[in-house]
């Protein structure tokens, strides 16, 4: 008898991405097998995203397009889980597509595994069913499509959010901030590394709270020096972090611990007073100026990320100018640059009117983006010629390999033997906006580990 399959759709960020490999792994061990089309599959998730008004679209389009598959195969089970789905219930969603067999909240494998394994008449513990696929004791076995070529990880470590920005369907969806147990995040994390894992980065919509809530309180900080020091593990990273809680013990732990990575993302969203007033970022431009300094003062070599969103509700051309003219001052590496959409719950769907005409948001968006295309060309310039440490990941899809420097420049390397989980010496000899091209040092192999603090 053939084995089961099971086919994953993941949309969104990296959190979601950790999500779909913890489901994977539970299905696995109800030894189901990866497919490559959900048409073949025998149990079919789609891990959604709604953060924006076309992830939603995309989302409930790709359910929609199962129903004629579902037809045809009645006994496939499919699961929609994630933030369409979200925390609070899921009836009108049940309404909509009655041909879905589960729904599952954001980083819950428990209703899908409990659906696989229990009689679907009897009622299941969904809380128990849901510690102990999520997050038991911190072990993650990788699924069969990750093991032995799987060198960077997700690891979550805070879930949800308490903060509530205007704009942001995220507390509606994934819920009020909760750390996960120092303890549970250390085993995964070994548990990563012993299946070959190099790198990993922790994961929270405010990394920087990490610790807070738990009834023995501690601090991002800990948990990065207690990770430095597993053996095996070669590089750490997190995101994504908040001004008002990226504080200098944070950056002292970046700037003493060598396997901590010297990348910060940190969101803006606007560099307009009053704008971030009404998003309810906690801070003002000139405090987000300063924060930046003082990281670039304290972080060598540092590179830092950014999140802007263009035309939110009452944007002026002026305020969008004191974004344009902050951006251009501060030269980061990175900006994520987003339109604004209204996303239901929110306090801006309520209170305010989305009065920006949506070309002028594009306008905005591709003079943003123009922008940082030419700051980080600039930036990116700078390391031709220069030695880089590059930990490579894989293949890219004309035969490359590819990596990520410390500063998470990627670079592609023509090699013909195998570089995978390795960390190796790479001289830049081409560098854009957006990568970089190196030729390597040493055919000597090498990984770089260094020594715990």
């Amino acid at each position: 008898m053939s084995a089961m399959k099971y086919y994953i759709w993941t949309s969104g960020c990296q959190m979601n991405v950790a999500d779909s490999r913890r489901v994977a792994s539970a299905l696995e061990q109800l030894n189901y097998r990866p497919t490559a089309r959900a048409e073949d599959a025998d149990v079919v998730v789609l891990n959604t995203c709604v953060v924006r008004r076309s992830a939603e679209e995309s989302a409930k389009g790709r359910i929609g397009s199962l129903r004629g598959v579902k037809e045809k195969n009645p006994d496939m089970v499919i699961n929609v889980m994630g933030c369409l789905v979200g925390v609070n219930g899921h009836e009108e969603l049940a309404k909509e597509y009655p041909y879905v067999d589960v729904f599952s909240p954001p980083s819950d494998p428990g209703p899908l595994v409990a659906y696989l394994t229990q009689d679907k008449t009897k009622e299941y513990q969904r809380e128990a069913t849901s510690r102990r696929f999520a997050f038991m004791d911190g072990d993650l076995a990788l699924p069969a499509g990750d093991q032995s070529r799987l060198v960077s990880a997700f690891v979550p470590v805070v879930l949800g959010c308490s903060h509530a920005c205007t704009y942001c369907i995220i507390p509606y969806r994934r819920g009020v901030e909760r750390s996960r147990p120092l303890g549970g995040v250390l085993n995964e994390v070994r548990s990563l590394v012993s299946q070959g894992v190099k790198e990993v980065t922790f994961l929270g919509q405010i990394v920087d709270r990490y610790g807070l809530d738990l009834p023995q309180k501690t601090h991002l900080t800990n948990l990065l020096h207690k990770a430095h020091s597993i053996q095996g593990l070669e590089r750490i990273r997190f995101l994504t972090s908040h001004p008002n809680w990226f504080d200098r013990d944070l950056m002292e732990a970046v700037a003493a611990l060598p396997k901590v990575m010297p990348h910060i993302e940190v969101p803006n969203q606007s560099g307009d007073d009053e704008i971030l007033k009404a998003m309810r970022r906690g801070y003002t431009a000139d405090e987000y100026r300063s924060l930046i300094g003082e990281i670039r003062d304290r972080i060598p070599e540092v590179s830092i990320a950014t999140d802007l969103i263009v035309g939110f509700p009452g944007e002026t051309k002026e305020q969008f100018r004191n974004t344009y003219r902050l951006m251009k001052e501060l030269r980061l590496d990175v900006t994520h640059i987003a339109r604004y959409s209204v996303r239901p719950q929110t306090v801006a769907s309520r209170k305010m009117v989305d009065d920006v005409d949506p070309e002028e948001k594009w306008r905005r968006f591709r003079l943003l983006e123009s922008l940082q295309e030419e700051i980080s060309s600039e930036i990116n310039a700078e390391y031709q010629g220069e030695r880089v440490e590059v930990l490579f990941e894989g293949w890219d899809r004309k035969g490359r390999w590819r990596g990520r420097t410390p500063n998470y420049k990627l670079v592609f390397v023509d090699a013909e033997r195998n570089l995978r989980g390795k960390t190796l010496p790479v001289s830049i000899s081409w560098a854009g906006p957006w990568s970089m091209q190196g030729r390597l040092i040493s055919d000597q192999h090498r990984t770089s580990t260094p020594a715990a603090g």
